[in-house]
């Protein structure tokens, strides 16, 4: 009956001393630590915690870490349609059209990810043809001219950048819909170029949105002018 008595009382013990763990545990795992840490984070890196947003005019239109598409509709196939007003991302299945007019106040994100597709699939190769065809037209240069962003997409399908090469190839098409000076709107482009991170990590980027922001205050100043 003793050895009972004790078998029961160990027990007993260890399963306060398992309960007492959890709890402590629970209070500095599940509430110290993140709340630490995001009160660190909201002091130091105030923007980057609360999603790197980006803003026009006092409203949030974006993040400055994911792409957005600039739509104007869609045709009769139901494929939505660029709104060559202002500069586009690269391409991208997981990025959808928001159905605000302007600059994008939503995102509508179906997916997120690479095609995983390989160089030799036969869908991806006639896609990449069929996007080189579009923007050799669209934008008016050659297939050869045409940089690799335009036609393919990034891993996550979210990026928000895209090569000063595409973004000057688009300069003189945006220019025209805006009736602005082509030299106008490829110097804007130069001035939200971002170099190499620390001069040697990375490329030369563009973003695509804060770029967009900046061409739409451009026109709007010129018509109020």
């Amino acid at each position: 009956m003793t050895a009972v008595n004790n078998s029961v009382r160990n027990t007993a013990r260890l399963i306060g001393a398992g309960l007492r763990a959890l709890l402590v545990l629970t209070v500095i795992c599940g509430v110290i630590y993140p709340l630490v840490v995001t009160g660190v984070a909201q002091a130091a890196f105030p923007g980057r915690a609360n999603g790197s947003e980006v803003s026009s005019h006092g409203k949030v239109v974006g993040s400055s870490l994911i792409g957005q598409r600039y739509d104007k509709g869609k045709d009769k196939n139901g494929n939505p349609v660029p709104d060559l007003k202002f500069f586009q991302p690269r391409p991208s299945a997981g990025l959808g059209s928001n159905r605000a007019n302007g600059i994008n106040t939503q995102y509508d994100l179906q997916v997120s990810g690479a095609s995983n597709l390989g160089a030799t699939n036969t869908d991806l190769i006639k896609a990449v043809k069929e996007r080189k065809q579009w923007v050799s037209e669209t934008y008016g240069v050659p297939g050869s001219k045409v940089p690799a962003d335009a036609v393919t997409s990034s891993g996550s399908g979210l990026d928000p950048d895209i090569s000063p090469a595409y973004a000057q190839l688009q300069a003189d098409r945006v220019a025209k819909e805006n009736h602005l000076p082509g030299s106008t709107v490829r110097q804007l482009v130069t001035r939200h170029t971002d170099t190499r991170i620390l001069g040697f990590m990375g490329e030369p980027r563009v973003n695509v949105l804060e770029l967009n922001i900046a061409l739409k205050d451009l026109v709007e100043g010129r018509a109020g002018a």
